[in-house]
């Protein structure tokens, strides 16, 4: 599996890894559907929505644990 970074356009997560989609609810980045998440990166769209670097990496570390999981059958959600 490819991990999922911050430089990723928002649309190509949440096509490709649709249970990271729940995670980047959780953190308060809503932009999944909007006009914005073809172009817009992770990090953009998370910036935007006032979230510093730090935040940003736990969330992108975060949604990869529950990617990861959920590919091994395993479902993680701390």
């Amino acid at each position: 599996m490819e991990k999922i970074t911050k430089t990723m356009p928002i649309i190509e997560v949440v096509e490709n890894y649709p249970d990271a989609v729940q995670v980047f609810l959780m953190y308060g980045l809503a932009c999944i559907g909007c006009s914005y998440s073809e172009f817009e990166t992770i990090e953009q769209g998370a910036s935007g929505h006032g979230m510093d670097e730090e935040m940003i990496d736990l969330m992108i570390n975060d949604a990869n644990k529950v990617v990861e999981g959920v590919e091994k059958g395993e479902l993680v959600f701390d």
